[in-house]
């Protein structure tokens, strides 16, 4: 999820018992931030729409409890229910640490889940890339963005800039950053460009290949595979492909099926 990662149908049957998620048919990757973002066209209620992930995580794990309960004692199903209780505390800490780490802070501030959800705020309002965003924040130096000098090939950042209150976002965001001890701006952004992606696979990008490989040309099919291998990488055949571009206008509004 820290990437923009939706199952699209990440029912029981998908949740293995190491709660692992499987089968992935209608999954996508979030594009513009929308917590909102279903993947699948089959999901008309918006179950499984990535903002309530977490939840139903915690919808498959009382039903893994409620068909084990009759091979558990009393004591067992306390336990059981004990630590199920404790699933939304290690979900939204870990949630804390991912995203973090993706906007380079280090150790514990105050402020810090006020600063991200500010930031996630700020994206909804604009329709922000979720993925280049963040690897456009690792790349752009704390100079820029305290002069809000943010060059044109920032363009996910230049989208958020339009919103009045992206100073006062900028201005928390680089008094945070200062307070990393020992940590340059250079490593700050060398640490985050290990951590946030400058490629995933895209409805749009997926569609492309399999466009050509409908024609006998797998040359997108092979150039995906290259690419998603070193997702961290800037790889000049995939920025001509477009791959770190906006996304194309004919595929804004692409979903998948199960059949898909």
């Amino acid at each position: 999820m820290s990437i923009g990662f939706a199952h699209g149908v990440c029912n029981t049957d998908n949740f293995s018992l190491l709660s692992i998620t499987i089968d992935y048919g209608p999954f996508g990757f979030m594009e513009a931030y929308n917590p909102d973002f279903v993947p699948n066209t089959s999901d008309d209620e918006r179950r499984y729409k990535i903002g309530n992930q977490a939840n139903i995580g915690m919808f498959n794990l009382n039903k893994l409890l409620q068909a084990l309960n009759p091979l558990l004692d009393p004591g067992q199903k306390q336990l059981a229910a004990q630590i199920l209780e404790g699933y939304p505390v290690l979900y939204y800490t870990r949630f804390r640490e991912l995203f973090k780490a993706k906007l380079g802070l280090l150790g514990e501030r105050k402020g810090d889940d006020d600063l991200i959800a500010f930031l996630l705020h700020l994206m909804e309002n604009t329709e922000a890339d979720f993925t280049m965003t963040f690897r456009q924040l690792s790349e752009i130096t704390q100079s820029q963005l305290q002069e809000l000098n943010i060059p044109q090939q920032f363009w996910a950042l230049k989208m958020i800039s339009k919103h009045e209150l992206f100073p006062a976002w900028v201005s928390q965001y680089l008094l945070r950053l200062n307070s990393n001890t020992n940590n340059s701006d250079f490593e700050r952004r060398k640490r985050m460009m290990t951590i946030n992606p400058r490629y995933v696979l895209k409805n749009w990008m997926a569609e492309s290949a399999v466009q050509k490989a409908e024609r006998n040309d797998f040359s997108e099919v092979y150039l995906l595979q290259q690419v998603l291998q070193h997702p961290f990488q800037k790889h000049s055949a995939a920025e001509k492909a477009g791959y770190s571009s906006p996304t194309p206008a004919w595929a804004r509004h692409l979903r998948v099926s199960c059949s898909s």
